[in-house]
């Protein structure tokens, strides 16, 4: 397994807020602090599980500073949109707040071919000298970066070097791989199916359990690099709960996560809407999850 940029275990960190809405940015340090404590090696800013589409500007480059200041590890930002001249204005910002990186994800609801999707990222490379994770989930966003777009973007931009792939297309993520080899980091976007993309070449995850399963993912991965599976498997199945209760119909992402920190004793908040605030089921289900855990680690 070839060295990471960004980690091995990257959590896609929740925002903290206030009861009235506002960014908690002080909370938003010591969560980043208790996932490095955690098996973190690195962080997402103001992603999906960040309530990034909520964040503006202004507050996106706070949150960025506060958690680059609060940890060692790389921070990577969260900086784009579907508006590719605001994704590129607030990208060319981000590295004066001390981030290591940007995650810049497709265009969402405009449904852009091939070729835009690969205008939009090429913009956003040339914004910034920081290096860029691309993150591809279709299911979010409606369209799938194609493996032809990721190869050829990553041999034209010289600072695209990461792929968080959460399509759950294992043929092509191996195929992106195997052509680009360790000029491209792959990370799984799916807490689910690390086993699967580590068996491809993958070098880690950026994961939401990991809130509070940080411990076991980092794990699984260092189980997987020293060749021993029987520890993978154990640890796999052992976060299998967790990686289903991370986000459903009824509790989309990152409502779990919230309450799962909460059940942890941190002072993250409720979601903003359209989200909005969580109930009483999910909370009981979010200490149960994260109190077997705690069982399991002696």
């Amino acid at each position: 397994m070839s060295t990471p940029r960004f980690g091995r275990v990257v959590t896609a960190m929740v925002t903290p807020f206030y009861d009235d809405g506002s960014v908690n940015y002080a909370a938003a340090a010591d969560v980043a602090r208790f996932l490095v404590a955690n098996g973190t090696d690195g962080i997402v800013v103001a992603g999906s599980t960040g309530e990034g589409s909520t964040l503006g500007d202004d507050e996106k480059l706070s949150l960025f500073a506060a958690v680059a200041e609060a940890v060692t590890v790389p921070v990577i930002a969260g900086s784009t949109s579907a508006d590719t001249q605001r994704s590129v204005t607030l990208t060319s910002q981000v590295a004066t707040t001390g981030v290591a990186g940007v995650l810049a994800t497709t265009p969402a609801y405009v449904r852009p071919s091939q070729r835009g999707i690969a205008g939009h990222f090429a913009a956003i490379a040339a914004a910034t000298d920081l290096p860029i994770m691309l993150y591809d989930i279709p299911s979010r966003t409606g369209r799938k970066i194609a493996a032809a777009t990721t190869i050829e973007l990553v041999r034209t931009t010289s600072n695209v070097v990461a792929l968080k792939d959460a399509s759950g297309d294992l043929p092509g993520a191996a195929h992106v791989k195997a052509t680009l080899g360790d000029r491209l980091d792959l990370y799984s976007g799916d807490d689910a199916l690390l086993l699967p993309f580590l068996s491809i070449g993958a070098v880690g995850v950026v994961s939401v359990a990991s809130h509070w399963a940080g411990p076991e993912f980092l794990g699984i991965v260092e189980a997987f690099d020293r060749g021993d599976l029987a520890t993978a498997w154990a640890l796999n199945e052992r976060v299998a709960a967790s990686c289903a209760f991370e986000g459903t119909d009824d509790y989309p992402n990152p409502l779990p996560s919230k309450a799962a920190m909460r059940a942890l004793g941190l002072a993250v908040g409720q979601c903003r809407w359209p989200l909005g605030p969580s109930d009483d089921v999910l909370d009981d289900r979010a200490s149960a999850i994260v109190n077997e855990l705690h069982a399991h680690r002696g």
